[in-house]
Order: structure tokens, then sequence, then C-alpha cells
């Protein structure tokens, strides 16, 4: 799916605003000499901007509209290294409003329902991008924020929340939680929007299965508006993304070339509208593939697959690169494991160790189990991890992004 005349013209008018404010990537462009793209060949010759040109900017030089027309700043969420702050107009935020009004439609949510925001306000894009697309849609927002789940489980139940916003980790801790107290039949949760970090097949299932609601993955970055540019239909895991708000390519991670439609590999963004900080051919370094065909839903907004992983989740473990995702399909030949799990990597005696911590239930054979996934670890990768079963609960359950690989080589 290759750029059209359309948003061609976008990125070009994005370009001379770029470099007419002489903004810090405005000043890059005009350094290389890039005053506009005409093909699809020179667009795909344009150079990519990364997180690190990004923080290079840092605070404000990012900023291409005029500073009173700025109204609102957002930050990446990382925590290393400079921050990067991306500056908003009153236009910016509306589109992500509309943007994320749609993913709440997609989603068959209506004015009608009572959507119980869980992720986080502040800086960041998270929390009030869910609640911009409420108030666009016109539902009742219920604006919680993270933690304190004994009142987030009372307020679900006195308001009686239909749809539930909240990263992949803390809905399965508050479904853990529900079942936990015996009150599934006071919740009238219908849906989840979940959001913020990739998540498997098991982890879904549980959650659907302990909480009997329909679940939709909602895609984003702060970079990028932040969450809300994409969301999958009831139709499958595939994901509808925005396309007259942005335009998508992806890219091998090694020759940086555009792969065919269907084949995996890195997402790439433009924005083509945004005022307060526009980006072209933006890195984002998430993996995953355009979607061909036209979706049985009937929506003719063109999709991504799930969420792969990141290039930069790769392990390199006795020389073999290894990635999360890969552990992810062997534990789900597992049916006797939950979706939880942790990876620690360490240095002893002059080599390297991965340990792999699953959960499952008082019901099987420990020992038996580790050496079935231990087994079948190997044949994946290539090596033996040592493999450690233990209890449902015992692996940390977190309000926001779980950390499921601990390296312990570099501490």
């Amino acid at each position: 799916m290759r750029i059209n005349e359309t948003q061609l013209a976008q990125v070009n008018d994005r370009i001379d605003a770029l470099v007419s404010a002489g903004s810090f990537y405005g000043k890059k462009l005009k350094e290389a000499g890039i005053t506009g793209v005409h093909s699809v060949e020179e667009f795909e010759s344009l150079p990519f901007s990364e997180k690190a040109d990004l923080r290079d900017a840092y605070p404000l030089g990012l900023m291409t509209a005029p500073e009173d027309e700025i109204v609102r700043i957002h930050s990446s969420s990382g925590t290393t290294g400079l921050p990067v702050i991306i500056p908003y107009t009153q236009k910016d935020v509306d589109d992500w409003a509309t943007q994320f009004a749609r993913c709440y439609e997609m989603a068959g949510i209506t004015k009608k329902d009572r959507i119980h925001i869980t992720p986080g306000y502040g800086l960041w894009t998270a929390g009030i991008g869910f609640q911009l697309g409420c108030e666009k849609l016109g539902a009742m927002a219920i604006p919680m924020g993270p933690g304190n789940t004994e009142k987030q489980l009372q307020m679900m139940m006195d308001m009686k929340s239909t749809v539930i916003c909240a990263t992949s980790s803390y809905a399965l801790l508050l479904a853990e939680e529900i079942q936990k107290r015996g009150i599934r039949d006071k919740i009238h949760l219908k849906k989840g929007v979940i959001g913020s970090e990739r998540w498997g097949e098991a982890m879904r299932k549980r959650i659907h299965e302990e909480l009997g609601i329909e679940l939709y993955d909602v895609y984003g970055l702060t970079e990028i508006y932040g969450p809300g540019i994409g969301i999958n239909c009831n139709k499958g895991t595939a994901m509808h993304y925005w396309d007259d708000f942005i335009y998508l390519e992806i890219i091998d991670p090694v020759t940086l070339k555009p792969v065919p439609d269907g084949e995996p590999g890195e997402i790439v963004i433009t924005t083509l509208v945004k005022e307060g900080a526009p980006l072209i051919r933006y890195r984002t370094h998430d993996l995953s593939r355009i979607v061909p065909g036209e979706c049985p839903c009937g929506s003719k907004f063109p999709r991504i697959d799930v969420i792969m992983g990141r290039t930069d989740d790769m392990m390199k473990i006795k020389g073999v690169n290894v990635f999360p995702s890969q552990i992810e399909e062997v534990l789900r030949d597992f049916p006797e494991t939950s979706s939880e799990y942790q990876i620690r990597i360490s240095h002893l005696d002059g080599k390297d160790t991965m340990r792999i911590y699953v959960e499952t239930n008082g019901s099987v054979d420990f020992r038996n189990l580790s050496e079935r996934i231990a087994d079948k670890v190997k044949s994946k990768i290539g090596f033996t991890p040592i493999v450690k079963v233990v209890e449902l609960g015992v692996l940390p359950r977190s309000e926001k992004k779980t950390k499921r690989v601990i390296d312990e080589r570099y501490d």
C-alpha cells in the first residue's frame, strides 16, 4: 500500500511548514536540500526520523507551529535519556479526539456507555487520550487513573461501568481480583479497550474468559498523537488505522527498504496533518505487517496485524538472538501454564544463563512441566534455558506495564 497523490500533497505541506518554522527537524530537512517530494520513489528516499533525533531537540526544538498556537505538551514515557517533548495545537488535540472516538465506534461503543479509564494521566498521553475520545464520542468518562484497586472495583460496581480502558497487565490484575472476591455478578463490563503494551494470545484469552468481555487492541505512541491511531474491529485482531491522519509503511529493519504488503517488518509513520510537531518517516521500532485485502467488517481503512514485538526487544544470549514473543509461542502450547512469565538473564561463571519463570496451578507435576517447557524452548531457540515453575499468582502483577525481561548481566 504505497503513498497516494493526496497523501504526497499533505507530506509536502508538512515539509513546507517544518522548513519555514526552522524547527529542529525543519533545519535537518533544509540541510539535506529537501523542499518536497513528487513521487513515491522520492518519498521513500526521504531520511528517517528517530527517537534520538527527537531527544536532541529537547525541550521545544520540535515546535513547528507558532508558540501562541501551542495549547499543550506531552512527553514520551521512556525511562532513559532526555524525554521527548511533543507540542500540540488545538487542531492536533481535536484530531486526536476524532481518531480515538473512531476507535470507540469501531469497537461498537456508543454514547450510552460508561467508560472506566485506568491508564495514567499527566505528561504521557495515556489516560487523557482515552478521555478525549470518550468525550468526543459523547459517552460518560470515569477518569480513575491507575492504582487503588479497591476503589477501582467499588466505582466499577457503583457506576455500572460498561467499558474498561487499561493496559493488559492491569486488566489481568483487575480480572483476578474480581474472581478472587467473587463479585463478577456485580460487574457490568461488556468491552475492554486495551493499550500501551504488547500482549499475547494467552493473556487475551484469560482476560476475556475471566471478565467475559470483548477485547479491543488500541494502538498509538506519544510521538504520533498518542493511543488511538488504530484499533481492531470485531472481525479479528488486525488493527484498522486512520490513513487520513497518518501514512504507515512497513520496512525491513536491516535494509531499511519498504517490504511488500503482508510481509513483517518495522512500522514507520508519517503524520499527514499534524501542526505542533509533524514527523516524516518516524521509525517506531514496533514490528507488524500490513494485512492485505478488504476487511469483512466493511471498513475501508487499511489494517496492520497485532504488534509482534519491537526491534529493541531482542535479547542476545549465548550468541543467539531471542525475542520474548518466541517464548510466548512456546508457552502457548502448554495450556496448564497461565499467561504470566518472566525471563531473567544473568552471567555466571563466564557464561550467560537464561531462566524462565512460568505460573501454573497446583495440580501438575512442576518438575515434569519445567523439563517439557525447557525441551520445547531449546528446539525453538537452540539452547536449553533453566525453567522454574511457580504457583499461580506468584509472579508480580502491574498497574502499568509488566516488565517481562530482566537482564542482570549489566546490573
